[in-house]
Order: C-alpha cells, then sequence, then structure tokens
C-alpha cells in the first residue's frame, strides 16, 4: 500500500523505492529555505482568507500554526528528514499535526512550483542585501588603506614587468572601483529578484479568485510576473546573481594574487600579521597567506555554481521540470562562500597586513620605470615623441651594459645622449615627482588620487 503521509494523490498504489526516495528528496539543504516558506505560506493564507477562499479564523488558525512551526525550526526542535521529501512538504505535514485538517486547505490554490519560486526569491533578496552590506564593509577597508597612503609609492606593473611607480592608494581605489560595480550590480540583480510568482500555480494559474498583487505588497515584492509559464520556471536572477558573484569572487582573487606575490621573500612588499596568517608543519619559518589562498581557491567554487546553472537551465522546456531541484545547492554555497570571503579580505586588510613603506621607497627606485619621464621630458623641450621614445631606449641599454641607473648618469652623460637635458633632468626622474606629474584625470597624481577618494566617500554615503 502507499505510504502513510505521501505527498501524492490516490493515483500511486505504491510507495517509493526506499533509495529512489532518498535520491528524490531535497529536504536536506532546501530546509535552509524554511523562514521564508513561512513567510511566503502566512502571506497565502492571508490572502486566501481576503478573498473569502477560507475564513478568516481558518487564517489565524494557519498563521498561528506556521509561527510555531518557523519557532520550533529556530529552537532546533523541528528537523524533518528524507521521508518528507521536500521543506514544502514538511511544514505542510507539520502544520496538519499542529492544527489539524484546517493544514490541509494551506496548499488551496498554490502550486510547490510557484512557491518554491517564491521561497528562492525570498532567501537571495535578503542575501544580496547582506552580501552588499560586505562589499561596503570591504571598500570601507580599501578606502582607509588608501587615505593612510596617499603619498605611500608602489611599482606599477604590466605583464607583472616593472612599468611605472604608482601611489599604493591609487592602486588600493582600484579594487574599490571594482567593487563598487559589483555593489551596483547586485543592485541591478535585486531588481529583478524581487518580482512575485506567487499564484502563477504550477504553470497556468488558477481557477480560484486569488489576489496576486495582495501576496507580493505583503511580500514586499515589487511587482509580480506576468506570465504564469515564465514565473514558475525562471531562474534568470539565480544566473544573474551567480554571475555577479563569481565578478565579486574573480576580484578578490586577483586582489588575492597580489598579495601573495607582495608577502614573498621576493617582493616583500607587505608583511603578514599572525592573526591572519599560519604556519608550517614541518618547516618553523614559514608563515603562510592563508586567507588569499583560500579565496583565490574558493573562486572557482562560486565560477563552478554559475556554469551549472547555466548548463542546468540550457536545456529546459517550459514550465517546470524536476531539473531545478538542482538550482540550490549551488546557489546557498555561492551566497556563503562569497559572504564569507568579502568578510575575510576585510579583516585582512584592517588588521591582517602591514605595509613595508620603506622596502616600497627602496623598490621605486632600482629600476627604469621612469624612462617614459625622460622621454616626456624631452617631448616638453621640443623633441618629437617617437624619437625622444628611441633615444631613451638607447639610453636604457648602454645604463644597463654599465650597471647603471638613470638617476646615475652625470649631466655629462645626459647631454651627450641629447643637448636639452639640464640640470631639472634628476627632478623629473625621481619617483615622487613621476607619481605626481600624473595628474590627467583618473591618474595616480596625489592631486587626483586625493580626489578620488573624495568621490569614494561620496558614493558610499549616499
Amino acid at each position: 500500500m502507499k505510504q502513510s503521509g505521501s505527498t501524492w494523490s490516490d493515483r500511486f498504489e505504491s510507495s517509493l523505492n526506499p533509495a529512489i526516495a532518498q535520491f528524490n528528496a531535497s529536504i536536506l539543504f532546501d530546509i535552509e529555505l524554511l523562514p521564508y516558506d513561512i513567510q511566503g505560506s502566512i502571506a497565502h493564507a492571508q490572502m486566501l482568507a481576503k478573498t473569502g477562499i477560507i475564513s478568516e479564523t481558518e487564517a489565524e488558525t494557519l498563521v498561528q500554526g506556521l509561527q510555531q512551526i518557523l519557532a520550533e525550526y529556530q529552537q532546533g526542535e523541528f528537523q524533518p528528514g528524507v521521508e518528507e521529501e521536500d521543506v514544502h512538504f514538511a511544514v505542510e505535514h507539520r502544520l496538519t499535526e499542529i492544527v489539524g485538517d484546517v493544514g490541509k486547505k494551506l496548499h488551496t490554490a498554490r502550486s510547490r512550483n510557484d512557491q518554491v519560486g517564491t521561497d528562492i526569491r525570498l532567501y537571495l533578496r535578503e542575501k544580496i542585501s547582506h552580501i552588499r552590506n560586505h562589499l561596503r564593509d570591504y571598500q570601507q577597508a580599501l578606502l582607509e588603506l588608501a587615505e593612510n597612503n596617499l603619498e605611500t609609492l608602489i611599482p606599477g606593473y604590466t605583464h607583472l614587468q616593472r612599468a611605472q611607480p604608482i601611489s599604493l592608494a591609487h592602486h588600493l581605489l582600484a579594487y574599490w572601483e571594482m567593487a563598487q560595480r559589483d555593489w551596483e550590480r547586485l543592485g541591478d540583480v535585486a531588481k529583478r529578484t524581487n518580482i512575485s510568482p506567487l499564484g502563477c500555480g504550477a504553470l497556468a494559474g488558477t481557477t480560484f479568485p486569488i489576489d496576486r498583487n495582495y501576496t507580493a505588497q505583503e511580500l514586499g515584492f515589487e511587482r509580480i510576473y506576468r506570465n504564469s509559464l515564465d514565473g514558475v520556471s525562471d531562474r534568470d536572477f539565480a544566473i544573474e546573481f551567480l554571475n555577479a558573484a563569481s565578478l565579486i569572487m574573480v576580484h578578490l582573487s586577483r586582489f588575492s594574487e597580489e598579495i601573495i606575490l607582495w608577502a614573498s621573500q621576493e617582493f616583500n612588499f607587505v608583511t603578514l600579521k599572525d592573526s591572519c596568517a599560519t604556519g608550517s608543519s614541518i618547516m618553523p619559518q614559514k608563515k603562510n597567506p592563508d586567507i588569499p589562498e583560500l579565496i583565490r581557491g574558493k573562486t572557482g567554487r562560486v565560477c563552478g555554481s554559475l556554469q551549472g546553472m547555466l548548463m542546468l537551465m540550457k536545456g529546459l522546456p517550459l514550465a517546470y521540470n524536476k531539473d531545478l531541484q538542482e538550482d540550490k545547492e549551488g546557489l546557498f554555497d555561492a551566497v556563503k562562500t562569497t559572504g564569507a570571503c568579502l568578510e575575510a579580505m576585510t579583516i585582512l586588510l584592517t588588521e591582517g597586513l602591514e605595509f613595508r613603506k620603506q622596502r616600497l621607497s627602496e623598490a621605486v627606485t632600482e629600476d627604469f620605470s621612469n624612462a617614459t619621464d625622460v622621454a616626456d621630458y624631452l617631448v616638453t623641450k621640443g623633441v618629437p615623441f617617437r624619437e625622444a621614445y628611441n633615444l631613451v631606449g638607447k639610453v636604457v641599454r648602454t645604463c644597463l651594459e654599465k650597471s647603471k641607473l638613470l638617476k646615475d648618469l652625470t649631466l655629462e652623460e645626459w647631454q651627450q645622449i641629447h643637448p636639452a637635458f639640464e640640470q631639472d633632468i634628476y627632478h623629473a626622474i625621481t619617483p615622487k615627482q613621476v607619481v605626481s606629474a600624473r595628474n590627467s584625470e583618473g591618474g595616480t597624481g596625489f592631486e587626483q588620487v586625493k580626489i578620488a577618494i573624495e568621490n569614494a566617500k561620496l558614493l558610499m554615503n549616499q
């Protein structure tokens, strides 16, 4: 005979094979949606009473029972197993135990298809808000570091080769800008997440006189899905979130890679503090950059969840298909991983590393990253840029042969290269002047970086 308490109608004469029941169940992971399932169910019950589908008394009984289930869950007393199949049936089953047969009325004019769609949107809407808060904390940490290192110089790289010296603040603000795009992008995703599918039914709506706009308003949705087929099968919002989360992680991973390099003995630009580093089990001298390494590694998980969701959706016909049960684990993991990585990076920046300013100062004086400024100097003296460029290239080659830097050349040697060189060439190629002179809008010049910091503060305060 059919299993007692089964989700299915009397069309089924026997219960599922135990292994298939285990395979089919989602309760072990979709239990995370329980608070949101309760929230949506309360709004649905109140709507059923408002439209006269059930009585006010019945609605009050349902709401009280649902609130009791939420309390039991929060206290660790409600822990449904695989036999309940999913969170929706688990709640309905427990509700019927609490309030009796009136609990069976809750599912009137509703399908698990629009129910799960509602739950996921409520869940993700809240989590997007939390991640945006984490982004703001991360941006604040970057901004404070930038303010404290406005005139700290660091080698700038292209192709991982020394290119031109820049302000460390300018370098940090590049990551602030990435995070700002991430924050704005999540805001856009939130708009398309905040649409209610509740009332779409299984795929075609319902025969009952429901009020979809009422439940949408009660749940804080901006509007309802205009098409019931689209409402129950749309997961674009989840894909968009995973894309946004993947970009956040890629940005964090790029920064992590730089911090790992900076902490190496070869660069020695930063010191890792004990609170944010670990040692080796065999090499006592080691201090490992675990936080940025983990962030770099976890980036693959989040990007993988995006790819998984895209592949999940690519061949699905309308409307709901059981494949969509697979939309949750990757999404839940990406939410937790992204938030945790943002929090960890923020802690690392605020209390886990220290820039070695003396080493950075030395680093910007031990290369030819001021060569472009020599060419620019000649241009200000009337020499065409391409001619100046070629001249300086020859100078660098000569210096390399003589184991000299540009600052080591005598004025006589400069003037042998070109008579336009004068004593002021030495000032023009000092690292601080090289940075200060790049005062074009958005550049690394100190005045421009000050403006960038103020603009960042304004954006964060809006």
